[in-house]
């Protein structure tokens, strides 16, 4: 008998494919805000696909492929080609290269996501999620427009561009959405996810891009914690050898 449970998260999945190529298309047409929802939506599309597929038991290679070249249209061509079309084409070839990059470090991320999911199982993102460096980008022209009825600070956007490429390629680890609530820690990140969920649902244009880059932001200083703490610890290790290194030392001289 034909298994048919994959083709429910592939609608999904299909449905943020077909968002990205709409966003294209507004931006292409002169309506930044209206291709700016189309990725929100394309992002709302994308965190059900993955959640369809577990809970269907449909995860299968296929769908992760499918996943991934959705994500790169929607969350990688459709806001470098928004922000090109805007703001980065004034800039002449800086602009493109930008765009060039980001596009770049979206096809990485993905491509090492791909990889790694087929040789490990890792409890958090390594490297800066593709759809949500998307999504920040696509909910601060929404949040441009309704306060200032255009796209401002653009030194601020092309630097959110540029710091995004970075951090998708890096080893910075970011927070994944847990399937299952039963210890503390994931209490608590439900908790957030629905305090922040619900300030977004209320006011969408003024708060989704404090509530995306708040995301960006807790993975940067959780990394900045780790390299202290790190750092700290290592300090301590070799204070500590020294220590041994100076008794050893004087225990050889008495036994001299």
């Amino acid at each position: 008998m034909p298994n048919y449970r994959p083709i429910f998260p592939n609608i999904f999945t299909t449905g943020n494919l077909i968002c990205g190529f709409l966003s294209i298309i507004s931006a292409a047409e002169g309506d930044p805000t209206q291709a700016a929802w189309f990725i929100i939506l394309a992002g709302f599309l994308d965190a059900l696909d993955g959640k369809v597929a577990r809970l269907s038991g449909a995860t299968s290679a296929f769908g992760k492929e499918l996943d991934s070249l959705s994500d790169m249209i929607s969350f990688g061509i459709a806001p470098a080609f928004l922000i090109y079309t805007f703001k980065l084409s004034a800039l002449g070839k800086w602009g493109w290269i930008i765009g060039i990059v980001y596009i770049s470090a979206a096809a990485f991320r993905l491509a090492r996501y791909n990889l790694l999911a087929q040789t490990e199982e890792k409890s958090n993102f390594m490297g800066l999620p593709v759809p949500p460096a998307g999504l920040t980008l696509a909910a601060f022209v929404i949040f441009c427009h309704h306060l200032w009825g255009g796209i401002r600070y653009e030194e601020y956007l092309i630097s959110m561009m540029i710091i995004f490429s970075g951090l998708m390629v890096s080893q910075v680890e970011y927070d994944t959405i847990p399937d299952h609530f039963n210890s503390r820690q994931n209490r608590i990140k439900l908790l957030y996810l629905v305090v922040l969920a619900l300030a977004a649902l209320i006011r969408p244009r003024l708060l989704m891009f404090p509530v995306f880059l708040l995301y960006v932001a807790i993975g940067l200083v959780k990394e900045a914690v780790r390299i202290v703490k790190m750092t700290a610890t290592t300090s301590q290790t070799k204070v500590r050898e020294r220590r041994e290194k100076k008794q050893n030392g004087k225990d050889t001289i008495i036994d001299e």
